[in-house]
């Protein structure tokens, strides 16, 4: 028994090391991306966190493993949080959708802040000057000064053209 909880707590400690060696190295390699496409710095972070969580919840996975946590006793907790969490999503979609695709235009995405675009949406087609990438929205400058939140995840969906003056 005593040989087994000695296991146990090694692997534990193992775990959270390469778990925080992820976090620290994903938190860098972000950083690096961010300012080598000359990026904001709070848009890398977001990034990093929205990576950073995805390794959390592996992690918690991973260590109820080792600890052989069975869940049959807390059954009734995980199908009560479940149908919460289903809902909330559903709920949510939107907001998930666009914070995920923050994470694919942080990597992917071609045009920088001051670029001038098009994006082409049928007759909602819209065209001005990117002025800030955040975690839900693209901010754009349009005629007169005026400022358009366009969602990332239609972002990732419709056709967009760099505009050369």
């Amino acid at each position: 028994m005593q040989d087994k909880l000695i296991i146990q707590s090694s692997l534990s400690v193992g775990l959270l090391i390469v778990y925080s060696i992820a976090k620290f190295l994903t938190r860098r390699y972000t950083e690096k991306f961010a300012t080598s496409r000359k990026f904001k710095k709070g848009r890398a972070a977001d990034t990093a966190k929205i990576i950073n969580s995805t390794f959390t919840v592996t992690c918690l996975i991973l260590l109820g493993f080792i600890w052989n946590i069975t869940f049959e006793g807390i059954a009734i907790y995980f199908a009560s949080f479940f149908t919460v969490a289903g809902i909330a999503l559903f709920a949510s979609w939107s907001i998930l959708s666009n914070i995920t695709a923050s994470a694919v235009l942080f990597f992917s995405f071609p045009h920088r802040i001051g670029t001038k675009i098009r994006i082409v949406d049928g007759d909602n087609t819209i065209e001005g000057t990117i002025i800030d990438m955040t975690l839900f929205s693209l901010q754009l400058e349009v005629e007169k000064k005026k400022t358009v939140f366009y969602p990332n995840n239609l972002a990732l969906q419709k056709p967009i053209m760099e505009i050369k003056d």
